[in-house]
């Protein structure tokens, strides 16, 4: 939901910066608006791209595992890493806890 928020905040920025240009009001704030708008909307972009979510499915059978495991710091569960060798990929998979017991 945040990131929606910051999404639609840096377009209303960026949208506010188009309106200064056209109308030249507010000329001032115009490095503001297009900087702060630019930040937000690429920054969420880079962020999104960059670190992926938790997969609770199971690996693709391609995937090799790297037998690196690790807490995940955001949600305190057990992580497995998968490599794609295909096009060189992480994957982060949490482990069943039910799995890990037995």
């Amino acid at each position: 939901m945040l990131p929606i928020v910051l999404y639609v905040l840096g377009g209303l920025l960026l949208v506010g910066a188009g309106i200064a240009v056209l109308t030249g009001v507010m000329v001032a704030l115009l490095p503001q608006l297009i900087f702060g708008g630019l930040l937000l909307v690429v920054g969420l972009a880079i962020e999104r791209w960059r670190y992926k979510p938790l997969l609770r499915t199971g690996p693709d059978p391609r995937w090799k595992d790297t037998g690196e495991r690790f807490v995940d710091p955001g949600s305190g569960q057990l992580t497995a890493v998968y490599f794609d060798p295909r096009n060189g990929e992480r994957h982060y998979i949490v482990v069943d806890e039910q799995a890990r017991s037995s």
